[in-house]
């Protein structure tokens, strides 16, 4: 089918470009266009006829200008869709994270977390203690490349002074910003919402498969990290200057501020818990986001400095608009255009027709999300590229969509952590000072065993 060998075609060249370090969502929009632009010229309407430019109601009185404009028009239509949905919530969290660091809540989190630490005497609980923790403080600093740095800056040098191999430890904070389940993921929002399902049942289902297995994960690492310890011998213990881990003075903001990060997250779940009120994560932000202002106004007393501060909280919807939302846009718009050409339906027929399908298919996504992310750094801009095709998908192969998008999920987050171009394990490296390939070896067997782990309990635990 000509079709299917055009966005075959179109699909490689978008992926050669995203490998390469170009931008995923100008690459993913440009590759929508191309194959918006070749449906129309094979004759395919591209937008219902009553969205559609054309003046009369048959479709096929469209002239190539006209049906050159649906292509805006869609991508228009995609984007409002986002707005009036997951991508607002995206956008709100984005501004609240961003204002967090602005007034240092984001630090009295991680200070108050960290300080027991420095308690313990034990190499072994020190090291599964920094993977949970790691884990734990991905709820308050969301980006894996973000976490890497708080944790080679204050964590590293804790674990040397243990005696706790640099590779050790170095392997271990990699992996620290993986699976976590949260409501304010955006990956979650997103999964959620293309479900038609409720986000804190979505969580929920997501918490039964990724907390065992980071619990699981924990042990793995430390027998994995002991047996390559004693492969290497003394090459695992490099000395790291000093001045690598020079890091802000502990913040002197009133340890209350440590709840403002996670104020949302409290929120959802006492609103859920003790009340019959129905409030989105929307609304709840913006109550933190009041309640942080109140606090600032209290504690600095400079109602003015406050108020400038504050709009850091829309300056970060901005950066939420343009670094998550535009590219699930993209990702949708591409499924829109592979969609115009029939390879969709093409694959559903596919799907329909296979014993089993429903397994199968969650076995193909999680392989080529391995494949992709390994090569590209991760695997999320193929999340949210396919996410839209996910629900048709599994319900042709009779299983519930979860079964598919949990674990292509789930292998998104951990695949970053199997590539030596992703920026996490190129941070982790360049402040051990040694080649990306090292920190992997420490990396990918923890990494495939929490993969197959993720497929195992979605096949024990979501629903067919």
């Amino acid at each position: 089918m000509l079709e299917a060998l055009i966005v075959i075609l179109v699909l490689i060249v978008v992926g050669y470009f995203i490998i390469k370090n170009y931008n995923p969502t100008i690459i993913l929009m440009g590759g929508a266009f191309i194959l918006l632009l070749v449906a129309i010229f094979m004759g395919y309407d591209i937008l219902p006829a009553k969205k559609a430019t054309e003046i009369g109601t048959e479709a096929v009185s469209k002239n190539i200008f006209e049906s050159f404009i649906d292509i805006f028009l869609l991508l228009k239509s995609v984007i409002l869709k986002q707005l009036n949905g997951a991508g607002l919530i995206l956008m709100i969290l984005f501004g609240y994270s961003g204002y967090m660091n602005k007034i240092g809540a984001n630090q009295v989190a991680v200070d108050i977390l960290v300080e027991p630490m420095k308690k313990i005497k034990s190499k072994a609980v020190f090291v599964l203690l920094v993977f949970y923790l790691g884990n734990l403080m991905s709820l308050v600093v969301p980006s894996a490349s973000s976490l890497a740095i708080i944790l080679m800056s204050i964590l590293y040098p804790m674990l040397q002074g243990l005696g706790v191999s640099s590779l050790t430890a170095a392997g271990v904070i990699a992996m620290t910003a993986t699976i976590m389940p949260t409501p304010l993921g955006a990956d979650n929002i997103i999964a959620a919402e293309k479900l038609n399902m409720d986000l804190l049942e979505y969580v929920k289902y997501n918490a039964e498969i990724s907390i065992p297995v980071l619990i699981i994960l924990g042990v793995v690492h430390l027998v994995w990290q002991n047996f390559c310890d004693k492969r290497e011998g003394e090459s695992a213990f490099i000395k790291v200057e000093d001045d690598k881990f020079k890091s802000e003075e502990k913040s002197k903001l009133p340890l209350i501020y440590a709840i403002l990060p996670v104020l949302p997250l409290i929120l959802i779940v006492a609103v859920g818990l003790f009340t019959k009120i129905k409030l989105d994560i929307f609304v709840l932000t913006f109550i933190s986001f009041v309640v942080a202002i109140v606090f600032e106004t209290i504690r600095t007393k400079d109602f003015k400095a406050v108020t400038n501060g504050a709009m850091q909280m829309f300056t970060g919807m901005g950066e939420g608009f343009g670094r998550v939302v535009m590219l699930v846009v993209a990702g949708s718009l591409f499924t829109k255009a592979v969609e115009s050409l029939g390879v969709i339906d093409s694959i559903v027929k596919l799907a329909q027709s296979s014993e089993s399908a429903g397994i199968y298919t969650m076995f193909s996504f999680v392989l080529a999300t391995s494949g992709f992310g390994i090569l590209s750094g991760g695997g999320l801009p193929m999340f949210y590229a396919t996410i839209d095709l996910i629900p048709e998908i599994a319900k042709s192969a009779g299983v519930h969509g979860m079964l598919i998008t949990l674990p292509m999920q789930m292998t998104a987050n951990l695949v970053r952590t199997v590539s030596p171009v992703a920026a996490v394990i190129m941070i982790v490296a360049s402040t051990v000072g040694v080649s990306p390939t090292r920190i992997l070896k420490r990396t990918v067997v923890p990494s495939v065993v929490a993969i197959i782990l993720v497929m195992i309990f979605a096949l024990i635990r979501l629903p067919f």
